[in-house]
Protein backbone atom coordinates (compact mmCIF):
# COMPACT_ATOMS: atom_id res chain seq x y z
CA UNK A 1 0.00 0.00 0.00
CA UNK A 2 1.37 3.22 -0.71
CA UNK A 3 1.77 5.56 1.86
CA UNK A 4 1.57 9.44 2.02
CA UNK A 5 2.76 11.83 4.81
CA UNK A 6 -0.35 13.00 7.32
CA UNK A 7 -1.46 16.26 6.41
CA UNK A 8 -0.57 18.70 9.44
CA UNK A 9 -2.87 19.54 12.38
CA UNK A 10 -2.37 22.75 11.21
CA UNK A 11 -3.77 22.64 7.94
CA UNK A 12 -7.00 21.57 9.20
CA UNK A 13 -6.94 24.59 11.81
CA UNK A 14 -7.13 26.26 8.58
CA UNK A 15 -10.12 25.01 7.64
CA UNK A 16 -12.01 26.03 10.56
CA UNK A 17 -11.26 29.64 9.84
CA UNK A 18 -12.02 29.17 6.30
CA UNK A 19 -15.70 28.45 6.64
CA UNK A 20 -16.05 30.41 9.68
CA UNK A 21 -18.15 33.59 6.82
CA UNK A 22 -19.97 29.97 5.31
CA UNK A 23 -23.31 31.76 3.75
CA UNK A 24 -26.48 31.06 5.76
CA UNK A 25 -27.79 28.95 2.90
CA UNK A 26 -25.16 26.10 3.90
CA UNK A 27 -26.90 24.48 6.50
CA UNK A 28 -25.52 20.49 7.95
CA UNK A 29 -27.54 18.06 6.34
CA UNK A 30 -28.63 14.44 7.70
CA UNK A 31 -28.92 11.19 6.48
CA UNK A 32 -27.67 7.45 6.15
CA UNK A 33 -25.20 6.91 3.34
CA UNK A 34 -23.09 8.89 2.56
CA UNK A 35 -23.00 7.75 -1.27
CA UNK A 36 -26.19 8.16 -1.25
CA UNK A 37 -28.39 10.22 1.50
CA UNK A 38 -27.70 13.79 -0.32
CA UNK A 39 -29.60 12.73 -3.31
CA UNK A 40 -32.82 14.98 -2.61
CA UNK A 41 -32.54 18.65 -3.99
CA UNK A 42 -28.77 17.82 -4.68
CA UNK A 43 -28.17 19.70 -8.41
CA UNK A 44 -24.29 18.79 -8.52
CA UNK A 45 -22.22 20.09 -10.89
CA UNK A 46 -24.86 21.68 -12.81
CA UNK A 47 -22.83 25.14 -13.33
CA UNK A 48 -20.01 25.95 -10.56
CA UNK A 49 -16.37 26.10 -11.58
CA UNK A 50 -14.76 25.53 -8.22
CA UNK A 51 -13.30 23.11 -5.65
CA UNK A 52 -13.16 19.97 -7.83
CA UNK A 53 -15.12 16.96 -6.84
CA UNK A 54 -17.60 19.23 -4.49
CA UNK A 55 -21.19 19.19 -4.02
CA UNK A 56 -23.91 21.27 -2.46
CA UNK A 57 -23.17 21.62 1.13
CA UNK A 58 -20.43 23.42 1.19
CA UNK A 59 -18.87 26.79 -0.87
CA UNK A 60 -17.94 25.85 -4.68
CA UNK A 61 -20.40 23.07 -4.58
CA UNK A 62 -22.23 23.81 -7.43
CA UNK A 63 -21.31 25.83 -10.23
CA UNK A 64 -23.43 28.40 -9.18
CA UNK A 65 -22.19 29.23 -5.78
CA UNK A 66 -18.86 31.07 -7.15
CA UNK A 67 -15.86 30.35 -4.23
CA UNK A 68 -14.15 33.65 -3.39
CA UNK A 69 -10.89 34.28 -4.30
CA UNK A 70 -10.07 31.80 -7.30
CA UNK A 71 -8.07 34.39 -9.20
CA UNK A 72 -5.01 33.41 -10.34
CA UNK A 73 -1.55 35.22 -10.89
CA UNK A 74 1.62 34.55 -12.79
CA UNK A 75 2.21 30.53 -12.19
CA UNK A 76 -0.82 29.96 -9.92
CA UNK A 77 0.32 32.22 -7.31
CA UNK A 78 -3.03 33.61 -5.86
CA UNK A 79 -3.91 37.63 -5.62
CA UNK A 80 -6.73 37.40 -2.64
CA UNK A 81 -6.95 38.26 0.52
CA UNK A 82 -5.44 36.73 3.24
CA UNK A 83 -8.61 35.37 3.88
CA UNK A 84 -9.23 33.85 0.71
CA UNK A 85 -6.06 32.41 0.30
CA UNK A 86 -6.11 30.70 3.81
CA UNK A 87 -9.85 29.30 2.13
CA UNK A 88 -7.59 27.82 -1.06
CA UNK A 89 -5.03 26.11 1.63
CA UNK A 90 -8.02 24.37 3.79
CA UNK A 91 -9.59 23.30 0.56
CA UNK A 92 -6.32 21.72 -0.60
CA UNK A 93 -5.24 20.61 2.81
CA UNK A 94 -8.64 18.10 2.60
CA UNK A 95 -8.95 17.41 -1.16
CA UNK A 96 -5.40 14.81 -0.77
CA UNK A 97 -6.03 13.44 2.84
CA UNK A 98 -6.44 9.79 0.99
CA UNK A 99 -7.93 6.98 2.62
CA UNK A 100 -4.58 5.50 3.99
CA UNK A 101 -3.94 8.54 6.01
CA UNK A 102 -7.35 8.37 8.12
CA UNK A 103 -9.54 5.40 7.45
CA UNK A 104 -12.09 5.83 9.93
CA UNK A 105 -15.41 7.93 10.73
CA UNK A 106 -14.40 10.70 8.66
CA UNK A 107 -13.71 8.64 5.74
CA UNK A 108 -16.06 6.73 3.54
CA UNK A 109 -14.52 3.94 1.02
CA UNK A 110 -16.61 2.47 -1.72
CA UNK A 111 -16.87 -1.24 -0.62
CA UNK A 112 -14.07 -3.34 -2.08
CA UNK A 113 -14.62 -6.09 -4.70
CA UNK A 114 -12.37 -8.96 -6.38
CA UNK A 115 -10.91 -7.33 -9.55
CA UNK A 116 -12.09 -9.12 -13.00
CA UNK A 117 -9.42 -9.77 -15.86
CA UNK A 118 -12.08 -7.28 -17.55
CA UNK A 119 -11.71 -4.56 -14.86
CA UNK A 120 -8.12 -5.17 -15.25
CA UNK A 121 -8.08 -4.31 -18.53
CA UNK A 122 -10.14 -1.42 -18.52
CA UNK A 123 -7.65 0.28 -15.92
CA UNK A 124 -4.88 -0.50 -18.03
CA UNK A 125 -6.71 1.47 -20.93
CA UNK A 126 -7.34 4.47 -18.54
CA UNK A 127 -3.68 4.63 -17.60
CA UNK A 128 -2.47 4.46 -20.93
CA UNK A 129 -4.85 6.68 -22.03
CA UNK A 130 -4.17 9.18 -18.93
CA UNK A 131 -0.38 8.34 -19.31
CA UNK A 132 -0.20 9.89 -22.64
CA UNK A 133 -2.32 13.00 -22.19
CA UNK A 134 0.47 13.92 -19.52
CA UNK A 135 3.02 14.10 -20.94
CA UNK A 136 3.20 16.89 -22.14
CA UNK A 137 2.34 18.40 -18.46
CA UNK A 138 5.81 16.81 -17.18
CA UNK A 139 6.38 20.57 -17.99
CA UNK A 140 4.30 22.10 -15.08
CA UNK A 141 3.96 25.50 -17.19
CA UNK A 142 2.35 23.80 -19.93
CA UNK A 143 -0.61 22.45 -17.10
CA UNK A 144 -0.60 26.07 -16.17
CA UNK A 145 -1.18 27.42 -19.70
CA UNK A 146 -3.81 24.91 -20.10
CA UNK A 147 -6.22 26.23 -17.36
CA UNK A 148 -4.60 24.31 -14.26
CA UNK A 149 -4.18 26.06 -10.90
CA UNK A 150 -2.12 25.20 -8.30
CA UNK A 151 -3.76 25.33 -4.87
CA UNK A 152 -1.77 27.54 -2.38
CA UNK A 153 1.57 27.14 -4.14
CA UNK A 154 3.89 28.76 -1.11
CA UNK A 155 2.18 26.15 1.38
CA UNK A 156 4.72 23.05 1.79
CA UNK A 157 2.33 20.01 0.65
CA UNK A 158 3.43 16.44 0.02
CA UNK A 159 1.38 16.96 -3.06
CA UNK A 160 0.08 20.28 -4.88
CA UNK A 161 -2.85 19.73 -6.76
CA UNK A 162 -3.09 21.75 -10.16
CA UNK A 163 -6.73 21.81 -10.90
CA UNK A 164 -8.81 22.49 -14.21
CA UNK A 165 -12.46 23.45 -12.67
CA UNK A 166 -13.48 23.41 -16.43
CA UNK A 167 -12.60 19.69 -16.14
CA UNK A 168 -14.18 19.16 -13.01
CA UNK A 169 -17.42 20.24 -14.20
CA UNK A 170 -17.33 18.24 -17.66
CA UNK A 171 -16.72 15.27 -14.93
CA UNK A 172 -19.86 15.68 -13.72
CA UNK A 173 -21.13 14.37 -17.06
CA UNK A 174 -18.87 12.34 -18.69
CA UNK A 175 -15.59 10.42 -18.35
CA UNK A 176 -12.29 10.89 -20.20
CA UNK A 177 -9.41 8.73 -18.98
CA UNK A 178 -7.29 11.66 -20.51
CA UNK A 179 -8.97 14.64 -18.99
CA UNK A 180 -8.21 14.50 -15.27
CA UNK A 181 -9.96 16.80 -12.78
CA UNK A 182 -6.09 17.81 -11.26
CA UNK A 183 -2.88 17.02 -11.62
CA UNK A 184 -1.03 16.21 -8.84
CA UNK A 185 3.12 17.19 -8.53
CA UNK A 186 5.81 17.37 -5.86
CA UNK A 187 7.98 20.09 -5.19
CA UNK A 188 11.16 19.97 -6.78
CA UNK A 189 14.45 21.85 -6.83
CA UNK A 190 13.24 23.17 -10.25
CA UNK A 191 10.17 23.25 -10.13
CA UNK A 192 7.35 20.35 -9.52
CA UNK A 193 7.58 16.79 -10.93
CA UNK A 194 4.23 15.05 -12.13
CA UNK A 195 3.09 11.89 -9.96
CA UNK A 196 -0.61 11.42 -10.67
CA UNK A 197 -3.91 12.69 -11.30
CA UNK A 198 -7.76 12.97 -9.47
CA UNK A 199 -11.01 11.98 -11.27
CA UNK A 200 -14.01 13.89 -9.54
CA UNK A 201 -17.88 12.53 -9.34
CA UNK A 202 -20.52 14.33 -7.77
CA UNK A 203 -21.44 13.04 -4.28
CA UNK A 204 -24.67 11.56 -5.18
CA UNK A 205 -23.57 9.26 -7.75
CA UNK A 206 -24.11 5.25 -6.63
CA UNK A 207 -20.86 3.10 -6.45
CA UNK A 208 -22.40 1.37 -9.32
CA UNK A 209 -22.04 4.36 -11.40
CA UNK A 210 -18.50 5.36 -9.90
CA UNK A 211 -17.76 1.64 -11.23
CA UNK A 212 -18.62 1.96 -14.94
CA UNK A 213 -15.96 4.70 -14.87
CA UNK A 214 -12.85 3.23 -12.63
CA UNK A 215 -13.93 -0.27 -11.73
CA UNK A 216 -13.78 -0.98 -7.23
CA UNK A 217 -11.83 -3.67 -7.49
CA UNK A 218 -9.09 -2.02 -8.66
CA UNK A 219 -9.51 1.32 -6.71
CA UNK A 220 -11.47 2.60 -3.91
CA UNK A 221 -12.84 6.03 -4.65
CA UNK A 222 -13.54 8.22 -1.24
CA UNK A 223 -15.62 10.85 0.18
CA UNK A 224 -14.54 13.39 3.12
CA UNK A 225 -17.63 12.89 5.86
CA UNK A 226 -18.68 13.60 9.50
CA UNK A 227 -17.19 17.04 9.96
CA UNK A 228 -17.91 18.77 12.59
CA UNK A 229 -17.20 22.73 12.40
CA UNK A 230 -16.00 24.35 16.47
CA UNK A 231 -18.38 27.20 17.33
CA UNK A 232 -17.62 30.33 15.80
CA UNK A 233 -15.65 31.61 18.94
CA UNK A 234 -13.24 28.68 18.71
CA UNK A 235 -12.19 28.79 15.16
CA UNK A 236 -8.92 30.05 15.83
CA UNK A 237 -7.85 28.37 18.65
CA UNK A 238 -10.60 24.93 18.00
CA UNK A 239 -9.34 21.41 20.09
CA UNK A 240 -8.24 19.40 16.66
CA UNK A 241 -8.71 16.31 18.99
CA UNK A 242 -12.50 16.71 18.70
CA UNK A 243 -13.60 19.14 15.42
CA UNK A 244 -12.49 18.85 11.96
CA UNK A 245 -11.55 15.60 10.18
CA UNK A 246 -9.68 14.02 12.43
CA UNK A 247 -11.77 15.08 15.49
CA UNK A 248 -13.52 12.93 18.03
CA UNK A 249 -16.78 14.21 17.83
CA UNK A 250 -18.70 12.11 13.93
CA UNK A 251 -22.46 12.48 14.68
CA UNK A 252 -24.49 15.66 14.25
CA UNK A 253 -25.77 15.11 17.91
CA UNK A 254 -22.48 15.17 19.53
CA UNK A 255 -21.50 18.04 17.24
CA UNK A 256 -24.74 20.23 18.14
CA UNK A 257 -23.92 19.61 21.99
CA UNK A 258 -20.75 20.90 21.41
CA UNK A 259 -22.11 23.86 19.46
CA UNK A 260 -20.80 22.77 16.12
CA UNK A 261 -22.19 22.74 12.74
CA UNK A 262 -22.09 19.48 11.13
CA UNK A 263 -21.23 18.28 7.40
CA UNK A 264 -22.37 14.82 6.81
CA UNK A 265 -20.03 15.38 3.36
CA UNK A 266 -17.57 17.19 2.50
CA UNK A 267 -16.72 17.60 -1.15
CA UNK A 268 -17.47 15.03 -3.95
CA UNK A 269 -16.53 11.32 -4.86
CA UNK A 270 -12.52 11.59 -5.43
CA UNK A 271 -9.90 8.51 -6.67
CA UNK A 272 -6.06 9.24 -7.38
CA UNK A 273 -4.03 7.33 -9.86
CA UNK A 274 -0.15 7.35 -10.35
CA UNK A 275 0.74 6.32 -14.03
CA UNK A 276 4.23 6.65 -13.45
CA UNK A 277 4.41 3.52 -10.29
CA UNK A 278 5.44 0.44 -11.90
CA UNK A 279 2.96 -1.99 -10.53
CA UNK A 280 -0.72 -1.78 -10.93
CA UNK A 281 -1.47 -1.72 -6.98
CA UNK A 282 0.87 0.90 -6.67
CA UNK A 283 -0.80 3.00 -9.83
CA UNK A 284 -3.92 2.98 -7.90
CA UNK A 285 -2.87 3.06 -4.70
CA UNK A 286 -3.58 0.09 -2.76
Amino acid sequence: MKTRPLIPAALVAMLFIALAGLPARLHAQQGGSPAQKQKSGDNSGQGQQDMPGMDDGMPGTDMGHDMPGMKMGKEGAGKDSDDQQTEHGAMNAMSHMHHHQMMGPHMYMTKPRTATPQDWAKADEIVKELRESMEKYKDYHVALQDGFRIFMPNLPQAEYHFTNYYNGFLESFSFDPSRPTSLLYKKTGAGYELIGAMYTMPKRVSEEQLNERVPLGVAQWHLHTNMCLPPKEQRGHADLTKFGLQGSIITKDACTEAGGVFYPVIFGWMVHVYPYEQTREKIWGQ
